[in-house]
C-alpha cells in the first residue's frame, strides 16, 4: 500500500469518526431533552412535598394547641384535688358533728359527686386527645417518611443532571481532542512508513539500531494518544461521592490540556499564576476538573469577538483559604445579570449554543465542597469569576 493509498484510508476512518461523533452528539441532545424533561417532573413533586410540609405543620400547631388544653385539663385536676383534701377534711370534722351537721355534709357529697363527673369527662377528653396525638404521631411519620425518599430521588436527578452537562461539556471536547491526537497518529504513521521503507531498502541488517529508534519513536507516540485518551475516559465516567486529597495546580493544568486545542485554534492566551509550594483541598477530582472546563468553555465563547483575547488563572493563598479567579478580557457580564448566571438553564448565548447548565453546575459543585464562587463583572472590561475553597488540614492523609 503507497503512501495516498494511506492517507486515503486514514480520511475515510476520520471521516466515519466525524459521522459518529456527530451522532453521539445528538443522542446527547436527546437525552438532554428528556433530563429538562425530567427537571420539571422533580420541580412538581418538590412543589406537593412543600404543600405537604405545609399540611404537616398545621398539625403540628394543633398538636401543640391539644398539649396546652391538656396542660389546662392537668391544672384543673390538681386544683380539683386540692378542693377534695379540703373537702375530706372537713368531712373528718364534720364526722364528730354529725347531727347538727348533716345538711352540710349532704352539700359537700354534692360537691365531690360534681368534682367526680368533671374528672371522668377530663378523662375521656384525654383518651381522645391520646387517639388523635398517635394518627397525628403516623401521618408525621408517613410524610417524613416521603420526604426522605423524595429528597433522594431529587439527589439523584442532581446527580444525573451534572453528569449530563459533563458529557454534553465533553462533546464540545471532542473536536480540540481530535486535533490534539492528529499530530501523534501523524507521527505513528511516519516513524512506522520509515521503518518499512527501511526494511524494504535491505537496510533491516545493516541499520537495526536506526530501525529500532524509528520504532521507539512510534511507541513514545502510542503512549502519548493513550494519556490523552485515558484522560478524557476519566473526566467523562461519572464522579463518585467520594472525597480525596487533591492538588489544585495540577486539576487546573488537566483541565487547560482538554482545552488547548481549542484555546489555540481560536487565539486565546493563558496566563497562570500559581503559589511555588503544591495546595491541597478535600474534594472530588473529577468534580472539580468539570469546574475549570466550565469556566473556561465560557471565557471561550465570551473571547469569541474580543480585540485582546487572555484567560488569566491566579491562585492565592489566604489564611485556611484558597482563592481561585478566572478572568477574561471578553465584553464582561451586564449587572442585571450577574445574580441570574448560575440559575439552570439561563444563558446568554444564542439558540443551540449552550445549554444554561454550566455555571449552575459549578456552584453547586463548589457548594458541595464547602466553598463559595462569585462574580466580578464590568462591561467592556471582562468578567471574572472567584472560588474560595477551605484548605486541607494538615492532619489529613497525603495526596492521592
Amino acid at each position: 500500500m503507497d503512501l495516498a493509498q494511506r492517507h486515503a484510508m486514514d480520511y475515510t476512518n476520520k471521516t466515519a469518526s466525524y459521522r459518529e461523533q456527530v451522532a453521539e452528539a445528538e443522542q446527547l441532545r436527546a437525552e438532554l431533552a428528556q433530563l429538562r424533561k425530567e427537571h420539571e417532573c422533580v420541580l412538581q413533586e418538590k412543589q406537593m412535598l412543600e404543600t405537604r410540609v405545609q399540611r404537616s405543620e398545621e398539625r403540628r400547631r394543633a398538636f401543640v394547641h391539644i398539649l396546652s388544653d391538656v396542660n389546662t385539663l392537668n391544672r384543673k385536676l390538681v386544683d380539683q384535688r386540692k378542693a377534695m383534701i379540703h373537702i375530706l377534711a372537713d368531712y373528718e370534722q364534720d364526722r364528730r358533728r354529725m347531727v347538727k351537721q348533716t345538711e352540710r355534709l349532704d352539700n359537700s357529697r354534692r360537691a365531690l359527686l360534681h368534682i367526680l363527673q368533671d374528672s371522668h369527662q377530663s378523662n375521656l377528653r384525654l383518651e381522645n386527645s391520646r387517639k388523635a396525638m398517635i394518627h397525628i404521631m403516623n401521618d408525621l411519620k408517613v410524610t417524613t417518611e416521603a420526604v426522605q425518599h423524595s429528597e433522594q430521588e431529587l439527589r439523584a436527578k442532581q446527580e444525573q443532571l451534572v453528569q449530563a452537562g459533563k458529557l454534553a461539556t465533553l462533546g464540545e471536547l471532542t473536536t480540540g481532542v481530535a486535533h490534539e491526537l492528529n499530530n501523534p497518529l501523524n507521527n505513528i504513521g511516519l516513524f512506522v512508513g520509515n521503518a518499512i521503507d527501511l526494511i524494504e531498502l535491505g537496510m533491516a541488517d545493516t541499520e537495526p539500531g536506526r530501525i529500532l529508534q524509528e520504532l521507539s519513536n512510534a511507541m513514545q507516540q502510542v503512549r502519548k494518544a493513550t494519556e490523552i485518551i485515558s484522560h478524557l475516559r476519566t473526566f467523562g465516567r461519572a464522579a463518585s461521592v467520594s472525597r480525596e486529597t487533591i492538588n489544585v495546580t495540577q486539576v487546573i493544568q488537566r483541565s487547560i490540556s482538554l482545552m488547548g486545542e481549542q484555546l489555540r485554534l481560536r487565539l486565546i492566551e493563558v496566563k497562570m499564576q500559581f503559589p511555588e509550594e503544591d495546595i491541597f483541598v478535600m474534594g472530588n477530582a473529577i468534580q472539580m476538573e468539570q469546574v475549570f472546563i466550565n469556566l473556561l468553555t465560557n471565557a471561550r465563547d465570551a473571547l469569541t469577538s474580543a480585540p485582546t483575547k487572555i484567560i488569566s488563572i491566579e491562585c492565592i493563598r489566604r489564611d485556611e483559604m484558597i482563592e481561585i479567579s478566572v478572568a477574561d478580557t471578553g465584553p464582561g457580564i451586564p449587572i442585571e445579570l450577574e445574580q441570574r448566571i448560575f440559575d439552570p438553564f439561563f444563558t446568554t448565548k444564542e439558540v443551540g449554543a449552550g445549554t444554561g447548565l454550566g455555571l449552575s453546575i459549578t456552584y453547586g459543585i463548589i457548594k458541595e465542597h464547602n466553598g463559595a464562587i462569585t462574580v466580578q463583572s464590568r462591561l467592556g472590561e471582562g468578567a471574572r469569576f472567584l472560588i474560595q475553597l477551605p484548605l486541607k488540614p494538615d492532619d489529613d492523609p497525603e495526596e492521592v
